[in-house]
């Protein structure tokens, strides 16, 4: 789970000055394009507020301004507050003419426009579309999100909260001071959702009641807060090292771990009585408003979760298919459940003895694509990237994933894996497309080039759109022979089996939130489908209970781009030097060139499925 040079936006607005035509509203070109110049100016605007309204997130991309900053963002009149704003932004946009704007120009109000929307149309619903992933406001964190486990990451001293001068630490110091009183009103939240009946299932609040008291400790450098003094940077004095180590000592012992253990002793004693023995959000007030309301916000369409559990059961069919092949192909005599218990259990697919062992194979792929990535994309990021293992504090609830760096390279772009147990280890479970997928060319490419893209407005350089992001990351994966992987046909088959997880998703995720499907039947339909243990399935469907709908937008994003793809390189064909003309021997132009495609794609950021479809289509007009 991720974020001013306005030169393009400038240009267009002053074209637009031009003309001198009336608009819709009464007004001359003239006022018209005087309106349209100050765009990149609302743009900014919007950023700078929205920053300080979220300063972690601010962090996270790189914005230091408000790194000693923790605002209380589970108040009524902080909801309220985000409300007015987004609706005084939507008015302001509002009254410039776009029609006259220059096609980036275009993208950036539609995007703006449909950001706010979005995000007003989650308050009415209750929910606030924050820093973090959507949530209730009366569920304020849960075992796979929230500030409690997020205050982690950042306060190891190894995530984004820089720890490089005395400044830093100070920072972090204020940051940690606020807590407490978080803590209070997201208590105070959590009772409101008790008496309204709008609580989590009993299942995900048992995980978050240890993850919670892991982090209570009596002796302050036991804690994982403690990390940054153990590495002071050289450049830190001596006397601000010693005053430091005081005041971390303190705040982690009268701010910090009291605060984690009242949230925990909350949930152990007054929260998981009142929790709810339901899988889905049907199972609170409004929980089918809600989740059509996730629905649209994750997939950026207007598909029906009728429609999307149907794709999702067509594909599960069409890729178990492809695994009977694979599973002929090596000999394997029993049937695909069969052929499941085999890859997950033989030892042959855990040669693995330590944490370092496992980094080291996932570099290795890297180091096999590199050559091929040459000729499949045109840019490619300027930012760093290195492969971590995950902390301990939340490895065993948490997914592989990736961690975006900063546009100005102080940090790299991480690539996190869990790795509770080496020797456990499956090599079987998709190392090859997992690493596409989560680090190159899937997260780090797309998310780095969009940050780095200095000629987009703010908003634009750090939006996240799931369906695009994820969907480009899932997309990846099927590049993999043609980036040189997939030649072990085990490597292939963990491919498949990443290929069905999203599958499955789009099955389980609906039918837990809509059709009754509880979470035993989930992880057992998820086991039959695909070779995964029950640890990984369980971590999976109670991830999509926390997270209702974010779980669709990869498969709905990836099919839409093979659908671009395959579109275009039917209107413009294929180089003959392509491998695609295998597939297409029919046709004989030379204007669709995939890294070209790839590019494109991306030289923009995400957006909406629509609107990306719209850039796309443009610039395939223009390759003939």
């Amino acid at each position: 789970m991720k974020k001013i040079v306005l030169t393009g936006l400038l240009a267009g607005a002053l074209l637009a000055g031009c003309n001198q035509q009336k608009n819709a509203d009464g007004t001359s070109g003239t006022e018209a394009g005087a309106a349209a110049k100050d765009l990149p100016t609302l743009l900014a605007n919007y950023w700078e507020e929205q920053a300080k309204l979220f300063p972690m997130a601010a962090t996270t991309q790189g914005d230091n301004r408000y790194n000693d900053q923790l605002p209380n963002d589970q108040t009524k009149a902080f909801r309220d507050g985000l409300g007015t704003m987004y609706q005084r932004y939507l008015a302001q946009l509002g009254k410039f003419d776009r029609e006259q704007m220059t096609a980036n120009d275009k993208i950036s109000y539609d995007l703006f426009q449909y950001d706010l929307q979005i995000r007003l149309d989650g308050l009415k619903q209750g929910i606030l579309v924050g820093a973090d992933y959507p949530a209730v406001w009366m569920i304020p964190f849960s075992q796979f999100g929230g500030l409690p486990i997020s205050l982690g990451q950042f306060g190891a001293g190894t995530g984004a909260q820089p720890f490089k001068t005395a400044k830093d630490y100070d920072n972090w110091l204020g940051r940690v001071h606020g807590f407490p009183v978080w803590a209070d009103s997201a208590i105070s939240n959590f009772r409101q959702g008790m008496k309204a009946g709008v609580v989590l299932p009993r299942t995900l609040v048992q995980k978050m009641i240890p993850q919670l008291r892991d982090l209570v400790v009596t002796d302050a450098s036991k804690s994982l807060f403690y990390g940054p003094v153990t590495m002071f940077p050289k450049d830190v004095a001596a006397a601000d090292q010693q005053r430091l180590t005081k005041a971390y000592q303190q705040a982690i012992l009268q701010d910090l771990a009291p605060t984690y253990k009242k949230l925990a002793d909350f949930l152990q004693n007054e929260y998981l009585p009142k929790a709810r023995t339901t899988t889905g959000i049907s199972g609170i007030p409004d929980g089918a408003a809600r989740y059509r309301y996730l629905v649209k916000y994750w997939t950026t369409t207007d598909k029906t979760p009728e429609e999307i559990y149907q794709t999702g059961l067509s594909e599960v069919r069409r890729i178990r298919t492809e695994m009977e092949r694979v599973k002929v192909q090596v000999g394997f005599k029993g049937d695909l459940p069969a052929f499941f218990q085999y890859l997950k259990t033989d030892q042959q697919f855990m040669p693995y003895q330590t944490p370092a062992e496992v980094i080291g194979a996932f570099q290795r792929i890297q180091t096999r694509i590199d050559p091929n990535l040459k000729k499949m994309f045109g840019r490619t990021p300027k930012t760093g990237f290195e492969i971590r293992q995950t902390e301990a504090f939340r490895a065993a609830s948490a997914s592989a994933e990736y961690n975006q760096g900063t546009p100005d390279g102080s940090r790299p772009g991480i690539f996190y894996v869990p790795i509770l147990d080496a020797t456990t280890f499956n090599t079987t479970s998709g190392m090859e497309s997992l690493f596409l997928h989560e680090a190159i060319p899937g997260h780090h490419y797309q998310i780095s080039l969009q940050q780095e893209n200095e000629s987009l407005p703010k908003f634009r350089r750090f939006a996240w759109y799931g369906a695009m992001g994820e969907g480009w990351a899932l997309y990846t994966e099927s590049l993999g022979k043609e980036l040189g992987l997939y030649t072990d046909p085990y490597q292939y088959m963990g491919a498949l089996g990443d290929e069905i997880h999203r599958a499955i998703r789009l099955v389980v995720d609906v039918a837990m939130h809509t059709k009754g499907m509880t979470r035993e039947q989930a992880i057992k339909y998820m086991m039959d489908n695909e070779a995964i243990g029950e640890q990984g399935a369980t971590a999976e469907i109670e991830r999509y209970m926390a997270i209702p709908g974010q779980a669709l937008s990869y498969k709905v994003g990836a099919l839409k781009i093979r659908e671009l793809r395959e579109k275009y390189t039917q209107q413009l064909g294929v180089k003959a030097s392509d491998h695609l003309r295998e597939k297409y021997p029919h046709q004989n132009g030379e204007h669709f060139h995939l890294s070209a495609f790839h590019d494109e794609l991306l030289k923009d950021g995400v957006m909406p499925l629509s609107v990306l479809e719209r850039k796309m289509d443009d610039w395939a007009l223009g390759e003939k």
